[in-house]
Protein backbone atom coordinates (compact mmCIF):
# COMPACT_ATOMS: atom_id res chain seq x y z
CA UNK A 1 0.00 0.00 0.00
CA UNK A 2 1.34 3.24 -0.69
CA UNK A 3 0.47 7.75 -0.97
CA UNK A 4 0.97 8.78 -4.19
CA UNK A 5 3.98 10.78 -2.66
CA UNK A 6 6.68 10.43 -4.86
CA UNK A 7 10.45 10.03 -2.54
CA UNK A 8 13.11 10.06 -5.20
CA UNK A 9 13.57 9.74 -9.03
CA UNK A 10 15.24 6.58 -9.88
CA UNK A 11 17.08 5.73 -13.38
CA UNK A 12 16.78 2.42 -15.52
CA UNK A 13 20.66 1.32 -15.86
CA UNK A 14 19.47 -1.79 -17.26
CA UNK A 15 17.00 -3.97 -18.63
CA UNK A 16 17.13 -7.58 -19.56
CA UNK A 17 14.29 -9.90 -21.31
CA UNK A 18 13.56 -13.20 -19.83
CA UNK A 19 10.98 -15.63 -22.04
CA UNK A 20 7.50 -13.14 -21.59
CA UNK A 21 9.04 -11.17 -18.30
CA UNK A 22 11.36 -8.04 -18.08
CA UNK A 23 13.94 -7.32 -15.45
CA UNK A 24 15.23 -3.86 -14.76
CA UNK A 25 18.03 -2.50 -12.64
CA UNK A 26 17.11 0.55 -11.25
CA UNK A 27 19.92 3.25 -10.09
CA UNK A 28 18.14 5.50 -6.50
CA UNK A 29 18.85 7.25 -3.32
CA UNK A 30 16.86 5.06 -2.36
CA UNK A 31 18.50 1.72 -3.23
CA UNK A 32 21.05 1.05 -0.57
CA UNK A 33 17.73 1.03 1.83
CA UNK A 34 16.05 -1.18 0.17
CA UNK A 35 15.75 -5.14 0.94
CA UNK A 36 14.82 -8.30 -0.99
CA UNK A 37 10.83 -9.05 -0.86
CA UNK A 38 10.03 -5.14 -0.37
CA UNK A 39 7.16 -4.02 -2.31
CA UNK A 40 7.96 -0.77 -3.81
CA UNK A 41 6.02 1.59 -6.38
CA UNK A 42 7.65 2.09 -9.77
CA UNK A 43 5.98 4.35 -11.84
CA UNK A 44 2.83 3.48 -9.67
CA UNK A 45 3.36 -0.35 -10.08
CA UNK A 46 3.90 -1.90 -7.36
CA UNK A 47 7.00 -4.57 -7.71
CA UNK A 48 9.19 -6.79 -5.42
CA UNK A 49 12.89 -6.18 -5.07
CA UNK A 50 14.93 -9.09 -6.20
CA UNK A 51 18.26 -7.49 -5.47
CA UNK A 52 19.13 -4.54 -3.68
CA UNK A 53 22.83 -2.83 -3.67
CA UNK A 54 24.60 0.32 -2.42
CA UNK A 55 23.49 2.26 -5.70
CA UNK A 56 20.62 0.05 -7.41
CA UNK A 57 18.20 -2.61 -7.30
CA UNK A 58 16.37 -5.23 -9.26
CA UNK A 59 12.90 -5.74 -10.44
CA UNK A 60 10.71 -7.78 -12.46
CA UNK A 61 7.51 -7.07 -14.79
CA UNK A 62 5.57 -10.02 -15.49
CA UNK A 63 3.55 -9.76 -19.11
CA UNK A 64 0.55 -8.85 -17.70
CA UNK A 65 2.24 -6.04 -16.08
CA UNK A 66 4.34 -5.17 -18.82
CA UNK A 67 0.84 -5.09 -20.86
CA UNK A 68 -0.98 -2.70 -18.42
CA UNK A 69 1.55 -0.24 -17.48
CA UNK A 70 4.54 1.81 -19.62
CA UNK A 71 6.98 0.13 -18.19
CA UNK A 72 6.60 -1.68 -21.61
CA UNK A 73 8.22 1.44 -23.57
CA UNK A 74 11.51 1.79 -20.80
CA UNK A 75 14.18 2.28 -22.50
CA UNK A 76 17.89 2.60 -20.56
CA UNK A 77 18.38 6.13 -19.17
CA UNK A 78 14.35 6.36 -17.94
CA UNK A 79 12.96 8.32 -14.90
CA UNK A 80 11.07 6.15 -12.79
CA UNK A 81 8.73 7.80 -9.81
CA UNK A 82 10.00 5.56 -6.90
CA UNK A 83 8.00 5.06 -3.37
CA UNK A 84 8.11 2.92 -0.83
CA UNK A 85 5.32 1.15 1.16
CA UNK A 86 3.01 3.23 3.43
CA UNK A 87 4.20 2.64 7.01
CA UNK A 88 0.69 2.76 9.41
CA UNK A 89 2.20 5.06 11.94
CA UNK A 90 2.35 8.60 10.48
CA UNK A 91 0.31 11.09 8.15
CA UNK A 92 -1.23 9.86 5.03
CA UNK A 93 -0.69 13.31 2.60
CA UNK A 94 -1.65 11.73 -0.76
CA UNK A 95 -4.26 8.94 -0.76
CA UNK A 96 -4.28 5.26 -0.41
CA UNK A 97 -2.38 3.67 -3.32
CA UNK A 98 -2.25 0.14 -3.91
CA UNK A 99 0.33 0.02 -6.61
CA UNK A 100 -2.03 -1.76 -9.06
CA UNK A 101 -2.01 -0.37 -12.30
CA UNK A 102 -5.86 0.10 -13.68
CA UNK A 103 -4.78 0.83 -17.58
CA UNK A 104 -2.93 3.55 -19.22
CA UNK A 105 -3.64 7.14 -20.19
CA UNK A 106 -2.77 9.76 -22.91
CA UNK A 107 -1.40 12.81 -22.86
CA UNK A 108 -3.38 15.00 -24.64
CA UNK A 109 -2.59 18.67 -23.73
CA UNK A 110 -0.06 20.57 -21.42
CA UNK A 111 0.12 24.06 -20.22
CA UNK A 112 2.66 26.28 -18.09
CA UNK A 113 0.32 28.46 -16.05
CA UNK A 114 2.63 31.17 -14.63
CA UNK A 115 4.39 28.79 -12.22
CA UNK A 116 2.39 25.59 -12.10
CA UNK A 117 1.21 23.17 -14.86
CA UNK A 118 -1.98 21.71 -16.16
CA UNK A 119 -1.84 18.59 -17.62
CA UNK A 120 -4.71 16.39 -19.94
CA UNK A 121 -4.89 13.14 -20.40
CA UNK A 122 -7.37 10.66 -21.93
CA UNK A 123 -8.67 7.32 -20.51
CA UNK A 124 -10.60 4.56 -21.82
CA UNK A 125 -14.39 5.11 -21.51
CA UNK A 126 -14.97 2.51 -20.04
CA UNK A 127 -12.93 3.78 -16.89
CA UNK A 128 -14.93 6.98 -16.87
CA UNK A 129 -17.43 6.61 -13.29
CA UNK A 130 -14.42 6.25 -11.67
CA UNK A 131 -13.29 9.89 -12.27
CA UNK A 132 -14.85 12.55 -10.41
CA UNK A 133 -15.02 16.36 -9.98
CA UNK A 134 -12.11 16.95 -7.08
CA UNK A 135 -11.75 13.54 -6.64
CA UNK A 136 -7.96 11.34 -6.38
CA UNK A 137 -6.35 9.88 -8.84
CA UNK A 138 -2.62 8.00 -9.55
CA UNK A 139 -0.66 9.09 -12.33
CA UNK A 140 2.72 7.57 -13.02
CA UNK A 141 2.55 6.82 -9.20
CA UNK A 142 1.95 10.42 -8.25
CA UNK A 143 -1.49 11.50 -6.19
CA UNK A 144 -3.48 14.30 -8.19
CA UNK A 145 -6.22 16.12 -7.67
CA UNK A 146 -8.70 15.60 -11.06
CA UNK A 147 -10.38 18.40 -11.96
CA UNK A 148 -12.64 19.66 -15.24
CA UNK A 149 -13.68 16.28 -16.15
CA UNK A 150 -15.37 15.19 -19.20
CA UNK A 151 -16.39 11.42 -20.72
CA UNK A 152 -13.20 10.24 -20.89
CA UNK A 153 -11.24 13.03 -20.02
CA UNK A 154 -9.56 14.74 -17.01
CA UNK A 155 -7.00 17.10 -16.18
CA UNK A 156 -4.75 18.03 -13.11
CA UNK A 157 -2.87 20.85 -11.64
CA UNK A 158 0.62 20.34 -11.01
CA UNK A 159 2.78 22.33 -8.09
CA UNK A 160 6.45 23.20 -9.13
CA UNK A 161 7.48 21.39 -5.97
CA UNK A 162 5.40 18.08 -7.61
CA UNK A 163 6.91 19.35 -11.03
CA UNK A 164 10.83 19.60 -9.75
CA UNK A 165 10.40 16.30 -7.87
CA UNK A 166 9.03 13.75 -10.21
CA UNK A 167 8.77 12.53 -13.67
CA UNK A 168 5.72 13.90 -14.39
CA UNK A 169 8.60 17.67 -16.07
CA UNK A 170 9.01 15.10 -18.94
CA UNK A 171 5.68 14.04 -20.13
CA UNK A 172 4.61 15.53 -22.96
CA UNK A 173 1.59 15.25 -25.15
CA UNK A 174 1.46 12.08 -27.24
CA UNK A 175 2.99 10.27 -23.94
CA UNK A 176 1.63 7.57 -22.39
CA UNK A 177 1.09 7.46 -17.77
CA UNK A 178 -0.14 4.80 -15.68
CA UNK A 179 -3.06 5.52 -14.02
CA UNK A 180 -4.33 3.75 -10.86
CA UNK A 181 -7.52 4.79 -10.17
CA UNK A 182 -9.35 5.74 -6.58
CA UNK A 183 -9.89 2.39 -4.79
CA UNK A 184 -12.96 3.68 -2.71
CA UNK A 185 -14.30 4.53 -6.39
CA UNK A 186 -14.00 0.98 -7.42
CA UNK A 187 -15.22 -0.86 -4.77
CA UNK A 188 -18.26 1.24 -4.64
CA UNK A 189 -18.95 0.30 -8.68
CA UNK A 190 -18.58 -3.31 -7.74
CA UNK A 191 -21.11 -3.03 -4.74
CA UNK A 192 -23.71 -1.55 -6.78
CA UNK A 193 -22.85 -3.68 -10.03
CA UNK A 194 -22.96 -7.05 -7.49
CA UNK A 195 -26.22 -5.13 -5.44
CA UNK A 196 -27.95 -4.70 -8.75
CA UNK A 197 -27.38 -8.60 -10.44
CA UNK A 198 -28.48 -9.45 -6.96
CA UNK A 199 -31.93 -7.89 -6.95
CA UNK A 200 -32.48 -7.87 -10.57
CA UNK A 201 -35.96 -8.83 -11.39
CA UNK A 202 -35.81 -12.68 -13.07
CA UNK A 203 -36.99 -13.20 -16.36
CA UNK A 204 -40.56 -14.54 -14.64
CA UNK A 205 -40.92 -11.39 -12.73
CA UNK A 206 -40.53 -9.19 -16.21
Amino acid sequence: MFTGIIETIGTVTAIHEEGANKSFWISSSLSHELKTDQSVSHNGACLTVEQAMADRHKVTAIAETLKKTNLQFWQTGEKVNLERSLLFNGRIDGHLVQGHVDTMADCIDRKELSGSWELRFAFPEKFSSLVIEKGSICINGISLTIFDVSKNECSVGIIPYTFNHTNISGILPGMKVNVEFDMMGKYAQRILSASYTLNAPSLHER
